[in-house]
This record gives C-alpha cells, sequence and structure tokens, in this order.
C-alpha cells in the first residue's frame, strides 16, 4: 500500500494535467477479462483498454506470436527492409474488409494515424480538400482529427484554431430527435453555406459513434449517404477504428450494411490485441493515388503487432467471437431492459452485438454506477457528449461465470441510485 501511495504521489509530481486517469490504482498484471491491481484487488475488465482488448488481455495465441517475432526480430522499419509478415497481413486484411472490387492495405500504428491517412488518401485520389464529419464524432487526438472529432470538451478545448476544411453535419439520433431526413438536410446545408460538394474529397463516418455514445447509423442513412457521395463524387470513408473486428457482431460494422460499401475503412484497437497497429483498406486506384513516399511512418506496421494481429485474426474465427459478441449481447441487453423497468432514469438501451451503452438522465447517476462497479471490483467507461452514458467493452472471451457476476455488480450499483443522485 506505501508503495501506491509513493507512486501517487510521484505520479502528482511527474504527470502532465492533460492525461486524465479513470483508476486511483495501478496494475499488477491481468488475465483475459481480469486485472490485478497493486492495491491487492482484482477487477473485472469491462473497459477492454477503450476497445482494444476483444481478445482480452494476453491472449496465449497473441503472446505465443509476438514472442516468436521477439527472437526473430523487432524493427526494421518496413519501408527500409521490408518483411512478409505485413505484406501477408494486408491480404487478410483485404480479404476480410467490405469494400469493392480490387483493393489495396496499408498499416500505420494508431487509430488516428489511420484517419488522417485516409483523409490524404482521399485528397490525393479527389484534388479536393474539405472534409466532411458528424456531431458526436470522434477520430482522434491529433490536430486533424481533433477538428474531425464532434465534441469540444475535452478534445478541442485550449487547442485553439483547428485545421482549415473540416465541416460538421449532424448524426441521426433518436435521442435527440435527429431524423435519417434531418441529417441528410444538414449534409445539403454545409453544401449550400459552408463548402461546394465539388471541394468535398470525403465524408467519415463511425457506423456505430463511440465516444459520441454509441448511437448506431441506421441502414436507410447509409443508403441515403451512399446515394449523395456518389451524386458529388464524394469518397465514403467508414471509420471502424472501435467497432471492427468482431465487436459489434460482425467483423466491420460496414458488413451489417450489405447494399452499402464505404471506399476506405479505418481500423485499429481490437487489431493488435493490446499491441499498436492500424490499417486503411480502399479500392485500389483510390488507395494507389498518393505518390511513392507520400505515406508511411517510421513505426508503422511494427513486426511485433503484426504478428499480434495475424494471431488475433485466428483467434476471431477460431473461437468464433463474432457469434459470441452477439450472444454475450444479447445477455446484457436482456439485463438492461430488466434494469429500464425498475429504473426511470435509464433513458435508452442501443448498440450492435457486444458494442452496447445505456443512456441514463445524468452524468452523475454515471458516475455514481462508475464509483460503485469500481469499488466492488467492475471497471466501467463513460461516453456520450453529457458524458451520460455507460458502455460496455468487456472482452469477447470473458468466461460466462465472471460476466454474470458482473452484471450482478452493475444491477447492485443501480440498486443504490437514489434522489440525491443530482446532475
Amino acid at each position: 500500500m506505501q508503495n501506491q501511495q509513493n507512486i501517487q504521489q510521484k505520479q502528482a509530481q511527474t504527470l502532465a494535467r492533460g492525461i486524465g486517469v479513470l483508476c486511483d490504482w495501478y496494475v499488477d498484471r491481468a488475465e483475459n477479462a481480469t486485472i490485478w491491481g497493486t492495491n491487492g484487488k482484482t477487477y473485472t475488465d469491462f473497459a477492454g483498454g477503450i476497445a482494444v482488448l476483444n481478445t482480452g488481455h494476453r491472449h496465449p495465441k497473441v503472446l505465443a506470436a509476438v514472442y516468436d517475432q521477439l527472437d526473430r526480430f523487432t524493427h526494421t522499419s518496413f519501408q527500409v527492409t521490408p518483411y512478409a509478415s505485413y505484406i501477408q497481413l494486408l491480404e487478410r486484411l483485404i480479404e476480410l474488409a467490405p469494400i469493392q472490387g480490387p483493393a489495396k492495405a496499408a498499416l500505420f500504428t494508431t487509430g488516428a494515424e489511420a484517419v488522417e491517412n485516409a483523409v490524404k488518401i482521399a485528397r490525393a485520389a479527389t484534388g479536393r480538400h474539405g472534409i466532411i464529419t458528424f456531431s458526436g464524432a470522434f477520430h482522434g487526438r491529433s490536430f486533424m482529427t481533433m477538428a474531425m472529432t464532434g465534441k469540444v470538451a475535452p478534445y478541442k478545448r485550449d487547442f485553439g484554431v483547428m485545421p482549415a476544411g473540416v465541416f460538421h453535419a449532424k448524426y441521426p439520433n433518436t435521442q435527440l430527435k435527429i431524423s435519417v431526413d434531418d441529417a441528410i438536410a444538414s449534409l445539403e446545408d454545409i453544401f449550400s453555406t459552408d463548402i461546394a460538394p465539388e471541394s468535398v474529397a470525403a465524408i467519415v463516418i463511425e457506423p456505430v459513434q463511440g465516444e459520441g455514445g454509441f448511437h448506431v447509423a441506421p441502414p436507410e442513412f447509409f443508403l441515403r449517404l451512399r446515394a449523395l457521395c456518389d451524386q458529388h463524387g464524394i469518397l465514403m470513408i467508414a471509420d471502424e477504428v472501435q467497432t471492427g473486428f468482431a465487436r459489434t457482431g460482425q467483423i466491420f460494422a460496414m458488413n451489417y450494411h450489405q447494399d452499402v460499401q464505404a471506399d476506405l475503412i479505418t481500423m485499429a484497437k481490437s487489431l493488435g490485441g493490446g499491441f499498436p497497429i492500424s490499417a486503411v483498406v480502399g479500392r485500389q486506384e483510390i488507395m494507389d493515388a498518393p505518390h511513392a513516399g507520400g505515406l508511411g511512418g517510421t513505426y508503422a506496421g511494427n513486426p511485433l503487432a503484426v504478428a499480434a494481429a495475424h494471431a488475433v485474426i485466428d483467434v476471431i474465427f477460431e473461437e468464433k467471437l463474432c457469434e459470441r459478441a452477439n450472444q454475450l449481447g444479447a445477455q446484457l441487453i436482456e439485463n438492461l431492459e430488466d434494469l429500464k423497468l425498475q429504473y426511470p432514469c435509464i433513458q435508452d438501451i442501443r448498440g450492435l452485438g457486444s458494442m452496447i451503452a445505456v443512456e441514463l438522465e445524468t452524468a452523475a447517476q454515471v458516475a455514481h454506477i462508475q464509483r460503485y462497479a469500481m469499488n466492488h471490483g467492475l471497471i466501467l467507461l463513460s461516453c456520450g457528449k453529457q458524458g451520460n452514458v455507460i458502455r460496455f467493452l468487456y472482452p469477447l472471451t470473458i468466461p460466462e461465470a465472471q460476466f454474470t457476476a458482473a452484471l450482478k455488480i452493475l444491477n447492485a450499483g443501480f440498486a443504490t441510485l437514489d434522489n440525491t443522485v443530482a446532475a
């Protein structure tokens, strides 16, 4: 305990204030859906490293692949001395991605890098500069992706003028009474008041908004958005950084939209099973638009992360994690629906597969349940523009008994809500 207190003191002295930290304890070790803290307590992880651990902490097959690669080489920079595993991963991602016709791909390190490079590719392919994203969107913390993110606090506040050429449309949202018609009309408004459609390179959309509150874009919206893009020669980029790799019950959330295909798809997070890697997959003629040397990065497609990604894809299919995501998600929704009958503060339950969220009346209620859960060994994350949404990002490999026990903690947290928990 004294050691933890010492670390906390050092954290206060050394860590920049801009790095927000949820837990007041430190990790000692982790396995699958369990984290052991240096405070002597054990926690069930319903955060998954912010949607990174669909295959759980330290999956044996992921570790074995990384150990094998570790014995061979750890870094060369693919752009200098390439390695076959990188190319083999591109082949697998192209095969999995719902992209029509011949496709190509490139690897990067973080989700923000993938999104930024998708923008670069779109601008090179179209010769246009404008980018449209949506209110409530989250695309990263670099300057370009901050501009694309549809939420000021905490992401844009204090950081000055954002890059030009980025515009925000409305995202369909039943809670905010934003219909598909409203969302399409907001795009038309942008075309008439802010930027001509002939100057827009791409519209970037999360099939399910992540930080924005796990709002699911209706199929009708995707159909109309695709038609609008085709009408004006605008590329559609699907940001699947958080939705990808079985989280929604499909390899990609775009698999739910068989009649609509994106031109580019960005991916990261759970692709690496805890190792930093990201990718952009897209139509061949679009991906080939940037000049040689225009894309890349020193650590892009690190061989250890590439090895982990190969193992992650194997595990998803061998352990049928898409099916598991749907099974666990159905259990969670049933539990939340039961809670909704008891607690009027529950405003909405939504999501796909195991990308599920519950919206409450206030952020204070969410914070209360988070504290209760943490005190009883369950890590929960919030999201939403008002911070009044609990999101669930447990590993899809979580044992059934542990999942059931975690839901009991969640239910007990709701039972402690009373009128004293105010906004």
